[in-house]
């Protein structure tokens, strides 16, 4: 282990979540949402001849992400730096009472708003209203509750309740299979139904066990358990060590597997005795022994193979694997650990990071980055990034090194 390899990451990561905080909020903030709708590879602002890329769209999914972010980091920043810490809560507020206002309208988040904050979908010629979402609930739901009960526990308690109880909603649609991952489709019950049962809504959900253990909430993180014993029962795979997205078959994001194994160590970190430890190690190291290939980790991997079956290196899988790796390493000591962190380290800041923009690169392909978007056209509002290179932060200062 070298221990000036860890300090220096640490600075390293405070200076990278520094840069990329100071470049959200030197942005506009339209009707009180985040704006960053700016293209990775050119730098450029996306105009109104983007089409969904565009300014007349608000992806309910990505502010749900930023409030959450926004929030954690002011109380990060409460002591050391008190003026950012208030211009992130000063943005966080702002975004807290217009997510707050579209849940009250509509008892739920959706993916994609339009100009006058109506629920649509995507269409051939543009957008069609999305359907009410009724007893449906979506990873809109999950991260909208997310932020708003991190933004609430923070500075609005005696609205808390009433966001748990949202929370609470989200994961029992999970159970009862009334969860729809594809939020660019007509939201149906039957549709819901359909889709096959990836562990993707529970291991979403598990982080956010890590907003109520910081929020002094952990008595409503209950289903944490649950859920990574659902996934460790059913979505392990023996004969590879990874996770499978989809019980039986071959397909594999080894992304969401390191990035399941980082919410469970922050949720599992108050019991470094629990049994279930063990296994995540070896779901991590394996994860990323495999996908650790080319620029960073490919969106898809075979677990037959091990070889890559998408073009695609997105940048979020990155800081995820440095987060999993710092808490795994400063929960267990695992020395191979400690090595694949240097390794993702390394891939993140090589291939991605672009220090004088304040902003990661969205995509590449083995061979250069590419205009791919994988979720939606915003760029990380400091939640991938942002609070995976923090966690990271926090493990190494909770050590002393």
């Amino acid at each position: 282990m070298n221990i000036e390899w860890i300090k220096n990451a640490a600075r390293r990561y405070a200076t990278c979540n520094q840069g990329a905080l100071g470049w959200i909020l030197d942005r506009p903030a339209p009707r009180g949402f985040l704006d960053t709708k700016v293209n990775s590879l050119t730098g450029v602002d996306y105009d109104q001849s983007s089409g969904l890329r565009g300014p007349d769209f608000t992806y309910g999914w990505i502010q749900g992400r930023g409030l959450e972010a926004l929030v954690t980091f002011a109380e990060h920043y409460r002591i050391t730096d008190p003026v950012l810490s208030q211009r992130l809560t000063d943005r966080a507020c702002s975004l807290y009472q217009r997510l707050g206002k579209l849940y009250d309208r509509d008892g739920h988040a959706y993916f994609l708003y339009d100009a006058a904050l109506r629920p649509v979908r995507p269409a051939l010629d543009g957008v069609e209203t999305q359907n009410a979402a009724g007893s449906i609930y979506t990873f809109s739901d999950a991260f909208v509750a997310k932020g708003l009960i991190a933004a609430s526990c923070q500075f609005d308690p005696e609205h808390s309740g009433r966001y748990l109880t949202y929370l609470q909603d989200v994961v029992v649609a999970i159970e009862d299979r009334r969860f729809q991952m594809d939020e660019k489709c007509e939201l149906s019950a039957p549709y819901a139904r359909s889709e096959p049962d990836d562990f993707g809504p529970r291991m979403i959900l598990l982080g956010a066990a890590g907003v109520l253990h910081r929020a002094s909430r952990s008595n409503d993180a209950a289903f944490a358990d649950r859920f990574i014993d659902d996934v460790l029962k059913h979505y392990f795979d023996p004969a590879s060590g990874l996770l499978l997205n989809i019980p039986g078959q071959d397909t594999c994001n080894v992304g969401h597997g390191i990035e399941f194994c980082g919410f469970a160590f922050e949720h599992l970190a108050r019991r470094p005795d629990d049994p279930r430890i063990e296994t995540l190690v070896s779901v991590l190291v394996r994860s990323l022994e495999l996908g650790l290939q080319g620029p960073g980790i490919a969106l898809s991997l075979s677990a037959k193979s091990g070889s890559a079956v998408s073009p695609y290196y997105p940048w979020w899988a990155m800081p995820e694997a440095i987060r999993a790796c710092a808490l795994g390493f400063t929960l267990t000591g695992d020395t191979r650990l400690f090595e694949l962190w240097k390794r993702a380290d390394d891939a993140f800041f090589a291939n991605y990071w672009r220090p004088s923009k304040r902003l990661a690169y969205q995509t590449r392909t083995t061979e250069e980055p590419v205009d791919f978007v994988p979720a939606t056209p915003d760029l990380d509002p400091g939640y991938h990034t942002g609070l995976s290179l923090l966690a990271a932060v926090k493990a190494i200062d909770g050590q002393r090194f």
